[in-house]
């Protein structure tokens, strides 16, 4: 009796749940029901809006103006004359007339070593000079006096001769003696070193004091020639017909150089000389140019870049190389339509120069080209032009298409 109780009771509650999960199901379908078919409209919207929003880009209306052509090439700034400035004499350095760094003139005062050893060697050589000029006057006396007695016939003429001989001997040995009065003159200048060249000294090499030879390898200071200055750089060697061309026949091709970021200008110069060789190597051609570095902006072994303008393209079309796309149909930009569309317009590109590039067939001035948010485009996708980014413009709103450009398509 207990087993069949329990057995109805176990029935019961499985129908019960069994009807509370029906009741649920029924409850959740009717709700979703009501749901989609009382705000169809709103859920059509979004699904809309999901599916049909603009691609937001970045654009700019390409412009029509002068391109100036450059060939670049990393160079290094050299001296035109670098000087080890070394003593010519033997002796102590009793004084430094210099500071390290400085700017020197030819002729200016370096350094002296001590003179009393020059000045004691240039009064011998004075005296025996003194001697043998009073020596060569009295034999030229003696010979006066035997020409009159040879004309007399009181002496031989073998003395006569004998005494013109003597005289040319004392004249020989009074040109030695100038000779070595000179030498010691010029010993006792070399006792003052003065610069050799105009230029900056470097760091001072021997210190007043020391004692200094005339084959001493490392001298006294370095002086390196920096108004003007020249710069040694190189260009490939395909470029090399073009500038042999307009170096003949300009004879003045105009170069600049730029810090190591390519941003700053640092002087203007122009081409000094062309290697008479190229480097196999490498395949590049050295070439100098020179700067007048009246600031001081090149320092020696500096390196640079060189600009060297060879060429102005007039009225063409330019846009920025950031608009540049590349494919299997070569370059190609995004140009924004009237209807807020985007196109695919292949180019013909000319040369590039400081982030800009020049466009030889493909587009017209005025025309929008993207230049930010083209990896999400295609042909015919529409979209929303937005400001650019103040980082890398001035932060003006993009021109809307249609407005102040051409729209005349091209052929």
């Amino acid at each position: 009796m207990k087993l069949g109780e329990n057995n109805e009771k176990t029935k019961r509650r499985f129908h019960w749940r069994i009807g509370l999960t029906i009741i649920l199901l029924i409850a959740v379908t009717v709700y979703l029901i009501r749901l989609i078919t009382v705000h169809p409209e709103e859920n059509n919207k979004a699904s809309e809006k999901f599916t049909e929003s603009d691609t937001a880009v970045t654009a700019v209306a390409a412009v029509q103006g002068d391109f100036p052509v450059y060939l670049t090439g990393l160079g290094t700034v050299t001296p035109l004359k670098t000087v080890t400035v070394r003593s010519r004499v033997d002796g102590e350095l009793v004084r430094v007339a210099f500071k390290e760094g400085q700017m020197v003139h030819e002729g200016d005062l370096l350094a002296e070593i001590d003179p009393r050893a020059f000045q004691v060697q240039l009064m011998q050589a004075e005296g025996q000079l003194l001697r043998d000029e009073a020596l060569l006057k009295n034999a030229r006396t003696d010979l006066v006096r035997y020409k009159t007695l040879l004309e007399q016939d009181s002496i031989a003429a073998q003395q006569s001769v004998t005494q013109e001989s003597l005289v040319k001997q004392y004249m020989g040995t009074v040109e030695m003696d100038r000779g070595l009065v000179a030498n010691a003159k010029l010993q006792l200048s070399y006792a003052r070193i003065t610069a050799p060249i105009t230029g900056r000294l470097g760091l001072r090499l021997v210190d007043q004091g020391n004692i200094v030879h005339a084959s001493d390898a490392n001298g006294l200071a370095v002086i390196t020639q920096i108004q003007p200055i020249a710069v040694v750089f190189t260009l490939p060697e395909d470029d090399l017909k073009a500038v042999m061309k307009r170096f003949h026949l300009d004879k003045i091709l105009a170069i600049e150089a730029y810090d190591r970021r390519d941003k700053v200008k640092l002087a203007q110069g122009q081409l000094l000389a062309v290697d008479n060789q190229i480097d196999t190597s490498t395949g590049t051609v050295k070439l100098k140019g020179q700067f007048a570095n009246e600031d001081n902006a090149l320092f020696s072994n500096q390196f640079v870049n060189v600009r060297m303008k060879m060429d102005t393209l007039n009225s063409v079309t330019i846009i920025p190389a950031a608009a540049i796309q590349r494919g299997t149909i070569g370059a190609f930009v995004y140009v924004v339509k009237e209807d807020q569309t985007v196109s695919v317009r292949p180019l013909t590109l000319g040369p590039t120069e400081d982030e800009k590039v020049a466009v030889f067939k493909g587009l017209l001035p005025d025309e929008l080209v993207v230049v930010d948010g083209a990896d999400k485009l295609r042909e015919g996708t529409k979209v929303k032009l937005i400001a650019r980014d103040p980082a890398s413009s001035s932060g003006e709103a993009s021109p809307q298409p249609g407005k102040g450009r051409k729209s005349e398509n091209i052929k």
